[in-house]
Parts: structure tokens; sequence; C-alpha cells
């Protein structure tokens, strides 16, 4: 659908331009605005915020055509105007060209030429708006990517690396935001997202300084790898960071943030999970491994970290850790020994 504008004072102008159009008009390929002069045009603009081109006469009472123009550049310079006006010497012409007008047509409409000007604009529009997508989309990238990888990213071992599966030794987080649902309930929706991006970025911020990797996020939960040397040790470093991080953050409509940690660490896949058809897949981890360490935070109450007995035997050195005991995980047949890491 695109979103025109008419800014003209000849009524007339409105009815022959609906009668010509009326079929993309029907469809909704075409959706017009009119304006009697170039104060509303403006005013149209700001309301309807999704207009693409503007279909401008010269000679209008209040604002002309050619000051409409230079404010749209100034203000809306994405949008493409044409210039339809009886005004067709040439002077007018290339004073509306320098004031950044896309097409000039002159009157009586040819309205033959005018959609193919109209098509000839769109087109010019959707390139735009393709290129800035591109631009935000690597401007986005590069935030989070390291340049190494994007430099590999362009090489033909990026597309092959995508289909490399392999067993690997890591330890995988669930930090989850105890209590977080409640809060969506009093808050807008902007004011919830933007809370709990706040708590996301300090979990991230944790997470990086461990060399951890952020697998993804689930609703108000964030599943987090630590591979590499001493990734056992990394995860509990990061998660007890996370916790007395997020315990020192003020509260926010009586609403206390904590957190519920579950760790497991061990032999997981890691591989390209998802599907093609639909072309999108997440690289990630699957296995016991991690459905353990998932319900681990599930057992898991406010403020709690918790570790299987496994892990403890390897961080008791490191860290202060009590035993809760035995508990029963979804679709584990024996029941498992937790600790509580402490500090």
């Amino acid at each position: 659908m695109t979103k025109i504008l008419v800014a003209d004072d000849e009524a007339d102008l409105e009815t022959l331009i609906r009668q010509k159009f009326r079929q993309k008009i029907r469809e909704k390929t075409y959706v017009f605005v009119f304006a009697e002069n170039g104060r509303v045009a403006l005013e149209k603009i700001v309301a309807e915020n999704d207009i693409d081109i503007v279909l401008c006469d010269i000679n209008m009472p209040e604002m002309d055509g050619l000051t409409l123009l230079s404010k749209i550049g100034e203000q809306h310079p994405l949008m493409k105007t044409v210039m339809v006006s009886a005004y067709g010497d040439m002077e007018n012409i290339r004073v509306a060209m320098n004031c950044g007008a896309f097409d000039f047509i002159t009157k009586p409409v040819n309205f033959d030429d005018l959609e193919v000007t109209i098509e000839k604009t769109i087109e010019q529009v959707l390139q735009i708006k393709t290129t800035l997508k591109a631009i935000k989309e690597n401007n986005i990238l590069k935030m989070y990517v390291d340049k190494n990888v994007l430099s590999f990213m362009e090489t033909r071992e990026y597309e092959s690396s995508f289909t490399a599966n392999e067993m690997i030794e890591a330890t995988v987080a669930f930090i989850d935001i105890c209590g977080f649902t409640s809060i969506s309930e009093k808050e807008s929706p902007d004011a919830v997202v933007n809370l709990l991006n706040d708590y996301f970025d300090v979990m991230v911020k944790e997470i990086i300084n461990q060399n951890g990797i952020i697998d993804k996020f689930m609703g108000d939960c964030v599943m987090a790898v630590f591979k590499g040397d001493y990734h056992l040790d990394r995860a509990i470093d990061a998660s007890i960071a996370i916790k007395n991080h997020i315990n020192n953050l003020p509260k926010n409509n009586g609403f206390s943030p904590e957190v519920s940690i579950g760790i497991n660490s061990g032999e997981m896949i890691s591989g390209n999970i998802g599907s093609a058809t639909l072309k999108r897949l997440d690289f990630t981890v699957i296995g016991d491994v991690v459905n353990v360490s998932q319900r681990l935070q599930s057992a898991a109450k406010k403020g709690q970290i918790l570790i299987p007995e496994a892990c403890y035997e390897k961080v008791k050195s490191s860290f202060q850790c009590e035993k809760i005991g035995s508990i029963n995980l979804k679709n584990k047949s024996d029941d498992i020994v937790i600790y509580e890491v402490i500090s």
C-alpha cells in the first residue's frame, strides 16, 4: 500500500483522481489523502505519519506549493514530491527541481502520464526504504558482532559453518526475573518493555564480562552459554554478579527485581536448530544438560542460584555452597541432589 497526499485547491482534481484510480483505491494499492493548501498538507503529513508521496500544486492559498516543497525537504527529507501545476514554464520547473521536487507534471493533467510518474516515484521510495533497512540492519549487526566475525561472514566458509554440528563441553545458565509478569498487569506496554530491557542489559553486561554468550531471550528469562577454560566457574561468577546487581536496583511501582538461576555443566550438542523452510535457524545448544539447567531455574526461589551435585564437586573449593537436598525434576526418573551457591 502506498499513501499519497494530494495538495491542491481545485476541488474537481480530487474527483478526477478518485475516478481514475478507483480500482487501485478499491484494492488498497493506493490510499489518497487530500489537502486544499500547503498548511493543511503539512498538518496531514504529521497526522497520517505514513505518507510516501506528495502531489503538489504551486498556486495555492495560505501556503503555496513551493513553500510546502521546501518545508517537506526540511522536515521530511525521505518523502518524494511531484509538482502538478499549470505553471509549467522552465523557470518554475527549475525552481521546483532545485527545491527538491522528484518530478513535474503540467496541467491539464494527463492521467496516464500521472500514473506512470506515480509508479516511478513509488519505485524510488521503495529503493530508499530498502537501503535504509539494510543500513539499519548492518549497524545493528555491527553493534553486537566482532569485526573479525563480520569479515568471516563475507567468506564462503560462513555458509558451510552453519551446517557444522558438534558435541561440546560447556555450561548453561538460565536466569529468570522473578514475578515480572505481575508488573505487566500494572504498567503500559512501553514501560514494561523498557524496564525488561534495562534488566536484560544488566545481565548481558555481566555475562559478557565473563566471556559468556547470550543464546536467547525467552520472555523474562535469559539463556547464556559459557565455553572454554573454567566455563563453570565463569558462569557462576556471572550469576553472582547478576544477582547482586539486580538486587541493588531501585523498586519500580512497588516491584523489587530479583532473579532465580539454574546452572548445569557437561556435554551438549551445539548446532543450527530451526526451520530451513521458514529460514529461521538459531545456533544453539540442546541436550539433557540444558534441560536440567532450565528445570533447576524453575525450581529455584527468589535470589537462589542452584547447581547439581556434579557441578558442586567441581567448584566447592572456589565457592561457598549450601546443600538443599534431593529434588525430582520433570522427566527425570531419579532424584538429583542440588546445592545453592551463596558466594
